[in-house]
């Protein structure tokens, strides 16, 4: 979906709306709800007569267009709950169905958006927490034990995870070219755009020979719950968020994780290695994949850069959550591209053979 899309698509539906459908599709008497943040979509936390939290999803009426797509997403969620990986699960309405089409007007005329009702997974996202590098090595571990055990999810239908036009899919870093005048007068446009080239260079030509299989694709801060555990530490106890769910190269995954876990630490060097032991005690890359990996998290930077602050300008009320990864993220980039490939190479891998000896 482009962003031209995704900005006419998203559901803007009132809290009397979303209670109106969570009474009728699930017979769910609402109490009290509250707005969740969402790129694409809305989410809605619902808690109902007895207590129990809920999560009510919205998707935007591009994605409601391709209800195989979402059925898949649901499945997989359902898979991995199965397997003891702490994902949502989807429950049904009224009428035992997984999903509902609903014809909304959001205020811009009647569109088909796709309502799904889900667990409510208690906690706070990572992205809130000190996450030390012990937790960190689980946050790898944990997103290739998910990966992995994606490849063994079954469907007729997993065709629709080929998603060869997916604008956050690092195979299409050059969508963002488009886009670039966003950062007009911004001096990290430089940094970006040199990015991208080395990725025309270093990574493009590579693609077709990593590993592919059926990836997360946004295993990010906000997507990760922990809570706390007895030892004064954390564990990841919730996994958010399978909108991103393509067949992809698998190396995307570690880079994707590694980026986002970089934000919020105050030690950012620290934790390349940490998720990359983690990810590597399940499934060890090769090394091409270890050779891509510096440039392929700069990539995520220049994504979410770019496109967060697209969507702030087209949708300045929600800004905020757009510009999450603006906050450190700037920093961050210029940081990581000036000490260049060969320092942060270094540090993560000497970070990496360290934990793998200590196990």
């Amino acid at each position: 979906m482009d962003q031209a899309t995704a900005a006419k698509s998203k559901p803007h539906l009132t809290q009397l709306q979303a209670k109106e459908l969570a009474q009728r599709l699930y017979g769910r008497v609402v109490t009290d709800i509250s707005n969740l943040p969402s790129y694409f979509d809305q989410n809605f936390l619902l808690v109902d007569e007895d207590g129990t939290e809920f999560l009510l999803k919205v998707m935007n009426s591009a994605d409601s267009r391709n209800p195989v797509l979402l059925e898949v997403q649901t499945d997989a969620m359902a898979f991995l709950q199965q397997w003891g990986l702490p994902a949502q699960t989807v429950l049904p309405t009224a009428e035992g169905q997984l999903m509902s089409l609903e014809e909304i007007d959001c205020g811009f005329g009647s569109q088909t958006y796709c309502v799904r009702l889900m667990t409510y997974l208690p906690g706070t996202t990572i992205a809130r927490i000190p996450a030390s590098p012990q937790l960190l090595y689980h946050v790898g571990k944990m997103a290739a034990t998910m990966d992995k055990m994606l490849q063994q999810m079954a469907s007729p239908n997993l065709g629709v995870l080929q998603r060869d036009e997916m604008m956050w899919s690092l195979s299409n870093t050059c969508l963002l070219e488009p886009y670039l005048p966003v950062m007009d007068g911004d001096p990290l446009q430089q940094v970006i755009k040199a990015v991208m080239e080395q990725y025309k260079t270093c990574v493009q030509p590579k693609l077709s020979s990593f590993r592919k299989g059926i990836i997360h694709g946004d295993f990010s801060d906000q997507n990760i719950i922990v809570k706390p555990v007895d030892n004064g530490g954390y564990e990841v106890s919730g996994i958010l968020d399978f909108a991103l769910l393509s067949i992809n190269c698998v190396v995307f995954e570690v880079a994707i994780s590694i980026m986002y876990m970089m934000l919020e630490n105050p030690s950012p060097l620290d934790v390349g290695g940490a998720v990359l032991a983690g990810w590597e005690s399940v499934m060890p890359l090769s090394q091409a994949e270890r050779d891509v990996l510096y440039l392929l998290m700069l990539c995520r930077f220049c994504q979410s850069l770019v496109i967060g602050r697209h969507k702030a300008s087209k949708h300045p009320e929600d800004s905020e959550y757009y510009l999450t990864t603006a906050q450190s993220g700037t920093r961050l980039l210029k940081k990581l591209w000036e000490l260049g490939k060969e320092e942060v190479e270094r540090k993560w891998f000497q970070d990496a053979r360290a934990y793998a000896y200590k196990s």
